[in-house]
């Protein structure tokens, strides 16, 4: 049966969807010194940030390779309901043949290419995809807003890609953004036994462990442990944070209401009563905007970067693997029981590759610290803003409203005295 295209805002309520295809996605920091002069408003100092993100990003000009992915349609065939997403490349590069391609992708397309780019270029850092969703029996699992975040993800994960002074230059990547038909390159890529063998290697290598592990390497397991650690903590917490604070609009929403109810059997109360509803309800509004903020911005940019710690400590498997296929190869040399010349011939080879794998993953942990805190500050900037405006318009709201019961007041003092 051949695929039946349909808009993507049917609200999952398909049967037989391809579980594989399923994912979930979650998709400036200051402190003023004693002595420093307070900007005039929040505002001014959230402008002055902007105005050096600004400067950040006019290194942008010099991009040659520009990548959006969009125009999600949700494709229903006899077995399973998947989304495919519109990816448009425009590029000056000389190696590709025209300036402009236009591809259609499904996640699927999306995990053959990550896992090609792991398999190519073991310690360079791939950024990280949004996981897969693997929970049964979710109706809203293709609604609006859940094919919205993982579009973003998936935006973000090439874009990351073709930032890469290496990766962008992939063949395999090149093949993603080009190719029409991505079948017959999927199928090129390794067979399962031979992946199940370099799994079988690797966990041997593990198991055997490193003897001489260069001193930076450890301590750049030590940062990524420690890194792991505490940006999973923020995200649990955050999301947390956030919960409550739907349960305190719950509550807010039924807050209202019932002043206005009260205003109805208190006749010489009704106007304050009637004004504490106008702006309990009215920081409702607000509260539910910045909460949206908060699940738009600052979660995802969170929960992006504890999956990519767990990219990190991939990474770093891999070199020790490396090294320890390296160190079991030299140790057999040394031994003197097998065959001089050619085991001499593979040593020195892995000794390259424990160089070369060694060079790239020092230059890659810089590129990726510098773009990781330029992505987290900007988050919290963001995140500060959105603070900023939200408590300045609830103290508004309340400002107003005591204005208006101190005219009140005065009104009514005024008429006493007259009389």
């Amino acid at each position: 049966m051949s695929g039946q295209t349909v808009p993507a805002d049917f609200s999952g309520h398909m049967l037989d969807l391809d579980e594989d295809e399923d994912l979930e996605v979650f998709s400036k920091n200051t402190s003023l010194a004693d002595g420093d002069p307070m900007p005039n408003s929040p505002s001014s100092m959230v402008n002055q940030y902007r105005l050096e993100e600004d400067e950040e990003q006019q290194d942008a000009n010099t991009k040659d390779l520009f990548i959006t992915v969009d125009n999600p349609e949700s494709h229903v065939t006899a077995i399973e309901t998947f989304i495919m997403y519109r990816v448009v490349t425009k590029t000056t590069r000389s190696e590709f043949d025209s300036s402009e391609y236009e591809v259609r992708r499904r996640y699927q397309d999306f995990l053959w290419l990550r896992s090609r780019l792991e398999e190519n270029y073991p310690t360079l850092i791939v950024h990280p995809l949004p996981e897969k969703f693997v929970m049964k029996g979710m109706v809203e699992r293709f609604n609006d807003d859940f094919i919205e975040t993982r579009k973003r993800a998936l935006h973000r994960f090439l874009n990351k890609i073709s930032e890469h002074p290496i990766l962008s230059y992939s063949q395999h990547f090149k093949v993603f953004l080009t190719a029409q038909d991505l079948a017959s390159h999927r199928k090129q890529g390794p067979g399962f036994l031979s992946r199940m063998g370099e799994t079988v290697r690797a966990v041997a290598n593990s198991v055997r462990g490193l003897r001489n592990r260069p001193e930076e390497f450890s301590l750049m397991q030590e940062y990524v442990d420690d890194f792991s650690n505490k940006i999973s903590s923020v995200d649990k917490v955050t999301q947390r944070i956030i919960k409550e604070q739907r349960e305190y609009l719950d509550e807010l929403k039924q807050y209202s209401p019932t002043y206005t109810q009260w205003a109805g059997l208190e006749e010489e109360l009704e106007e304050p009563l009637k004004g504490v509803a106008s702006c309990v309800e009215r920081c409702s509004k607000e509260t539910e905007e910045q909460i949206h903020h908060l699940s738009e911005v600052l979660v995802p940019a969170l929960h992006e970067y504890v999956l990519c710690a767990e990219t990190l400590k991939a990474v770093m498997r891999r070199r020790d693997n490396i090294q320890a296929e390296f160190e079991a190869k030299n140790e057999a040399l040394a031994s003197k029981k097998v065959d001089q010349e050619a085991l001499q011939e593979e040593v020195d080879g892995l000794a390259d590759r424990v160089e070369q794998a060694n060079n790239v993953l020092k230059g890659d942990w810089s590129r990726w610290q510098n773009s990781m805190r330029t992505d987290l500050k900007s988050a919290f900037i963001s995140t500060a803003e959105k603070n900023v405006e939200y408590y300045e318009k609830c103290l508004a709201v309340w400002e107003s409203f005591l204005l208006s019961q101190r005219v009140e007041a005065s009104e009514q003092r005024d008429g006493e005295d007259a009389s």
